[in-house]
């Protein structure tokens, strides 16, 4: 297997081993499957089936019910029972954290277990182990000893399993040697693999999840080698961002983690990891499993192939580029709006970007996502822009502007290489359409040649191939080839209908090359024929993500920040990892998540973990600033990274002692009202 993917330069299916979930088969091309995990107590019989029924009723064809201890497993058995009296066969899977004895019970009833390697045998204390290789190899022998006979259950009662490693519950020993990185995830569920396989079982899926879609992405990836390197084939592989969060935001950010996975042809079945009502998952998993319904739509588009990668695909590094004013050079990337249909330019349009003119004080107040560069296409701007904010105007315009202070130009690259000499002396923007037209191929002697050397062009890269992500990232690993280091935007056009497909496809198509640290900075557009479509579907939206009064520009450029603060490229408000809850839940976690991001939505760049239960958090909680846990009914524990700084609180009040601790942290700011 040469990278991790069967292609890199078009869309093609990993083909990976079948493994059977009663009946239901996954992996070795068939449909990418959807699935979603209950919110009730396991203990609730009735209600638990009517959740689970209407899961299945919106398309979820696998539903995980927690099972955090052995009462909780044996209750599968009713719950399992009456679904199958009401007519739903759909598989069940048994969510397993601490507790094997659990594990081999549910084995016997449900479809499908699943184990997180890092607390099935292993208790987490968060200490630094020196381990000599004789030690390890004797941590090896006693992790077999413990978790062999769960697969010899699942042998014997053709359950499958799926061995789901969670980057924030990594064990001390695998911490120990590998530290808290993608590597250390796959050699997590490795360990585990490897032990299963001696014992001639294969029925197994595999998960590396992560609540950052960058670790998430490096760790799939590396696990397609690994098990290429050993094994020559590849098992399913389940996909998902954990920790998501709600509205916007989550979406965002599963779209950005499963969507640059599914473009890699990588991923089998998918979960939407919401902090909402698990049917309100499944929407969400459709959206993003229908771009590649038609597999042979995905062609390849007159993409050259790859034979190396001139950057590391499994560890971040921004692409080294000039910098051009404000973009590039390691500088945050930047966000272009596009104002260009709307029918004038004037004052007040400019706060759907973040710009707000304050009449009486003839001032303008600028907000944390206001975009940094306007297209303005053919409209006039009669009015001085706020200072940090530039016009885009095409190139014609541009040349009778007898002020251009505050524009620049954009030109196709046709244009460029007839007006080179002109564009010279000054910042420009250069359109390029990748691999669609002959002007254009990044094969084509004259382009390249106009280009390098050039300390003022701005690559804006667009494709209309099926395969977007494939040939905008194709044409930037040639940009490096021939040593042409100016600065690159990506320019992503969306077809699509409601404001939910949007922004799947906007998260997947740039978070994809952001994640690689290929671009600069991010330019989104809505096809003429969509524009009004979306006029309409944000106002039909429910609150859930959008006002009523939400327009396309808000919504694109909200977006574009959402992206760039989801691949952790530029931070411009409050980052909240949030559990999706479940039957080990101890409070209202959607409510709750609502109440916390309402008092500290303000605070840039502070991340905050929200988790139901101690299953999900320290250790779930990843990289987060601060933890607000659930330890038992009605009370909270918080975290301070990861260590406990106040027990027991009562729910009532917890919300007010989190305030607390961020301000005897030093980052709580007073919100601006």
């Amino acid at each position: 297997m040469q990278f991790y993917s069967k292609s890199l330069t078009h869309y093609a299916r990993l083909i990976t081993s079948e493994v059977n979930v009663g009946g239901l088969l996954i992996g070795n091309g068939h449909p990418i499957r959807l699935q979603t995990m209950t919110t009730t107590d396991t203990m609730d019989t009735i209600a638990t089936v009517e959740q689970s029924i209407r899961c299945i009723e919106a398309g979820a064809e696998l539903i995980r019910i927690t099972a955090p201890s052995k009462n909780e497993a044996e209750n599968l058995l009713n719950i399992k029972n009456e679904l199958r009296k009401r007519g739903y066969n759909t598989p069940i899977v048994a969510d397993i954290h601490f507790t094997p004895n659990a594990a081999e019970i549910a084995a016997r009833i449900v479809e499908k277990v699943r184990i997180n390697p890092g607390n099935y045998v292993d208790k987490k204390k968060f200490e630094q182990i020196e381990y000599t290789d004789a030690e390890y190899a004797e941590e090896i022998e006693r992790i077999a000893e413990r978790f062999t006979p769960l697969v010899q259950i699942c042998k014997e009662y053709g359950t499958a399993m799926r061995i789901g490693t969670n980057h924030g519950s990594l064990s001390d020993r695998i911490m120990s040697r590998y530290g808290d990185t993608p590597m250390g995830m796959v050699e997590s569920a490795m360990e585990f693999l490897r032990i299963a396989r001696e014992e001639n079982y294969h029925n197994i899926i595999l998960s590396m999840k992560a609540s950052n879609p960058q670790v998430m992405v490096q760790a799939y990836r590396l696990l397609v080698k690994q098990m290429y390197q050993e094994f020559e084939g590849c098992y399913p592989l389940h996909l998902g961002v954990t920790e998501a969060g709600d509205g916007e935001d989550g979406r965002v950010k599963s779209a950005i983690g499963i969507g640059t996975l599914l473009e890699d042809g990588i991923g089998d079945t998918i979960r939407v990891s919401l902090t909402e009502d698990p049917e309100l998952e499944i929407p969400v998993c459709k959206d993003l499993v229908k771009r590649y319904y038609h597999n042979a739509d995905h062609t390849k588009g007159g993409v050259p192939s790859l034979k190396s990668l001139n950057y590391d695909p499994f560890q971040y590094t921004r692409r080294n580029t000039l910098a051009v004013n404000n973009i590039g050079h390691q500088q945050v990337p930047i966000v272009i709006a596009d104002l260009s249909k709307l029918p004038a330019i004037t004052k007040e349009s400019l706060a759907s970007i973040g710009y707000t003119y304050d009449a009486a004080s003839d001032k303008w107040n600028i907000a944390e996502a206001a975009a940094d560069y306007v297209f303005a296409a053919d409209k006039p701007v009669h009015f001085s822009l706020p200072s940090t904010l530039t016009a885009i105007i095409p190139f014609e315009l541009w040349l009778k502007e007898l002020d251009k202070t505050p524009f620049l130009p954009l030109v196709s690259a046709s244009e460029y290489v007839l007006s080179r000499k002109v564009l010279l002396p000054s910042p420009h923007f250069v359109m390029i359409e990748c691999y669609s037209e002959s002007i254009t191929r990044p094969t084509h002697p004259r382009l390249l040649k106009e280009l390098k050397d050039n300390p003022n062009a701005i690559l804006c890269l667009y494709s209309t191939n099926k395969n977007n992500v494939q040939s905008i990232r194709r044409f930037i690993v040639e940009l490096e080839k021939a040593q042409i280091k100016n600065p690159v935007i990506i320019h992503i056009e969306s077809n699509w209908k409601t404001p939910d497909e949007h922004l799947i496809h906007y998260a997947t198509e740039a978070g994809a090359i952001f994640l690689d640290g290929l671009a600069d900075g991010i330019s989104l557009g809505i096809t003429d024929s969509s524009y009004q479509l979306q006029k309409e579907g944000l106002r039909n939206t429910s609150g859930r993500n959008y006002a009523s009064n939400t327009t396309p520009e808000q919504f694109i450029n909200s977006t574009a920040f959402s992206i760039l603060q989801a691949t952790r490229t530029r931070i411009s408000k409050t980052e909240y990892i949030s559990c999706p809850s479940c039957g080990r839940t101890l409070f209202d976690l959607q409510e709750t998540t609502a109440k916390i991001r309402a008092v500290t939505n303000h605070l840039k760049g502070v991340k905050i973990a929200i988790m139901g239960c101690v299953v999900n958090g320290p250790g779930e909680m990843a990289d987060a600033d601060f933890g607000y846990v659930g330890s038992g009914v009605g009370k909270i524990t918080l975290y301070k990274g990861k260590e406990v700084v106040k027990k027991n609180i009562d729910s009532n009040i917890a919300v007010d002692e989190l305030i607390l601790l961020l301000k005897e942290s030093n980052v709580w700011v007073e919100p601006i009202v």
